[in-house]
């Protein structure tokens, strides 16, 4: 095992619902066969006011208090003496009792590009003395609180902060190039400036890696198709991993990752609201839009409690009556086990052909404000159309979809057995004559799960375990304009210099340090970035100028490249280097070593 940097590993999971942080102390870890356990950092959090308690689970809500509620002195923490934000527990209870106050589903804002994702603009029906914030401030707000809570308690202790170990943060593997450096900015913000992002389904497989040690080898087997599932709070991610063999050695790559699909506990919790607010309105109890929000917050608690406890079989929702605090103008219902079976189920689950596709839903040219769910909620057909993609097909160069030959389950939802069961049940129905039915991969926790696997990954980097391979779906390129005479008349020739070959490792750096190339700076110019399924053979700074047939545009970005103490139009030469991230981003960088400059660009490869 590699030297690490840091004492610990770090691993955090933003959660749409909840967020974890895992660790792993390195001191004292050494030698090849050393694989440290991986801990839970109990989070302190109000429970209620003046009571401070530790949890594992740091729900993702933020509640801001009335000035009432400040000067009452009991939302303070021992590190913030003002308590103006309050994070976890209490947040989430409090802000189901009064609607405007509460910000939740960040993460899937995060997301939203139909919003301007750097302004205040949650929580979207504040109060009148609510101050909003951005998304992006929110999810600095809980990775704050984890780092304060490590600073104030472990941290203390042994003498190491948070922002001085090696953070790894997990997001959607559906998340595009935007909404990573957006989660990327808010770690910053948090002061945690140099962290490293994974997928939640990769996180998830390197949770159940970390729990088997060894014995995971018994239970796959080369030729095997794993498919991860991932449905989170916000949004449902899917993953396609293969066990290989070489030299007697098993080998696991990704091969394809579903896209980004809104659709999460946030609908189901939604769905369940809209049944009971139609049972109350049938009693003649019609609620308006802040008793409807306070119905959803209190549906999400219920709903949680009956998957997390099998023996519950209802449990008990209040909500304030119209204009009133008093107990008696409450209205009383209950949500019971067989609601949220029977909705979910039908809803979300249902059973369907793997020639199904998800049903389209036209859209106004006027809308409301609000998340851009998926508009069918058949996760079950969703998984139907991803198996069915080219993306899956074509990374296991065969006909027809790829079916998987086990699976694993994540996200809260799956705690209801019967879940895990009826996608068991459709994923057989689609095997049947072409395949044996796969076979449930079982043994991690499904609210712990993401945060052990980043900090395990963490282990992974230093060379401890093995590792995911990610390559790349395609060779990549960049425009080069010709240096040749122009000709008049025509459009300056445009060659396609490789910066990336097909099959790269996400994670490589490329170096094309014998190659100079001019770079136009203080004007706005064009970068063509090109991709090609067909050259494999190509090498990075290899340039190709009949290519029109064998590669294709696949993006272009349109920017002007600042240089301090350079006149602008001037052309100045620049070497070439490019990495590609964990999550798919290419990032190239452009650098002029005469000037001591250095420009970055960014693409997303998996678009």
């Amino acid at each position: 095992m590699n030297q690490p940097k840091s004492r610990f590993v770090i691993g955090i999971d933003l959660g749409t619902t909840n967020c974890v942080l895992s660790y792993i102390d390195m001191e004292g870890a050494s030698g090849d066969s050393v694989s440290p356990g991986i801990e839970i950092f109990p989070c302190p959090q109000i429970e209620a006011p003046g009571e401070v308690k530790e949890h594992k689970l740091l729900p993702s809500f933020i509640y801001l208090p009335t000035e009432q509620e400040r000067e009452g002195g009991g939302l303070v923490m021992p590190w913030d003496p003002f308590g103006e934000r309050v994070v976890g527990r209490w947040a989430r209870v409090r802000g189901a009792e009064v609607p405007g106050r509460l910000v939740s589903s960040a993460k899937s804002w995060l997301c939203h590009r139909g919003v301007d994702r750097l302004a205040p603009i949650l929580p979207l029906d504040a109060a009148p003395d609510c101050k909003k914030m951005s998304p992006v401030v929110a999810t600095a707000t809980y990775l704050r609180h984890f780092k304060a809570a490590w600073n104030h308690g472990l941290g203390k202790k042994t003498g190491q902060k948070l922002e001085d170990q090696d953070v790894y943060i997990t997001i959607p593997a559906s998340f595009d190039a935007v909404a990573r450096d957006l989660t990327v900015k808010a770690a910053v913000s948090a002061g945690l400036g140099d962290v490293v992002l994974l997928e939640e389904p990769q996180a998830a497989f390197y949770s159940w890696l970390h729990l088997q040690g060894d014995e995971w080898k018994k239970q796959v087997e080369p030729g095997d198709i794993i498919l991860v599932v991932d449905i989170g709070g916000g949004t449902s991610d899917f993953s396609l991993i293969q066990v290989s063999s070489r030299d007697n050695q098993l080998f696991l790559e990704r091969l394809a990752v579903g896209d980004h699909l809104l659709l999460g506990g946030d609908n189901m919790d939604l769905t369940l609201t809209w049944t009971l607010s139609e049972e109350l309105k049938a009693k003649g109890n019609k609620l308006d839009q802040h008793q409807f929000q306070a119905l959803w917050n209190n549906v999400r608690l219920a709903k949680e409690k009956l998957l997390e406890d099998p023996d519950l079989e209802s449990v008990p929702v209040v909500i304030p009556g119209r204009g009133t605090g008093l107990v008696g103008g409450t209205i009383r219902t209950e949500l019971t086990r067989e609601q949220v079976v029977e909705v979910i189920l039908k809803g979300f689950f249902p059973e369907c052909a793997i020639t199904d596709v998800p049903m389209e839903r036209q859209k106004a040219g006027l809308q409301e404000l609000g998340l851009p769910y998926a508009a069918d909620t058949a996760v079950t057909r969703h998984l139907a159309r991803f198996l069915n993609s080219e993306a899956a097909s074509a990374s296991l160069e065969q006909e027809g979809p790829a079916i998987p030959t086990a699976v694993l389950f994540n996200g809260g939802v799956f705690k209801a057995r019967v879940l895990r069961e009826r996608i068991m049940s459709v994923i057989s129905s689609w095997a049947e004559g072409r395949a044996e039915p796969p076979v449930e991969l079982l043994g991690i926790d499904l609210d712990l799960a993401v945060s052990r696997g980043a900090a395990h990954f963490g282990l992974v980097q230093l060379g401890e375990g093995i590792k995911i391979k990610s390559g790349v779906p395609r060779s990549y390129y960049i425009g080069l304009e010709s240096a040749a005479l122009a000709v008049p008349g025509m459009p300056p020739q445009i060659k396609a210099l490789c910066v990336v070959p097909k099959g790269l490792e996400e994670g490589s750096v490329v170096d094309i340090p014998e190659k100079e190339f001019g770079l136009l700076v203080g004007q706005e110019v064009e970068f063509m970035f090109l991709g090609s399924n067909e050259r494999p053979e190509d090498k990075p700074g290899d340039i190709i100028e009949d290519w029109q047939d064998t590669i294709e545009q696949v993006s272009t970005l349109k920017t002007e490249l600042e240089a301090p103490g350079v006149e602008p139009g001037t052309v100045i030469p620049v070497t070439l280097q490019a990495r590609v991230t964990e999550v798919g981003t290419l990032a190239i960088s452009l650098v002029s070593r005469d000037r001591d400059l250095k420009f970055d660009l960014e693409f997303d490869v998996r678009s």
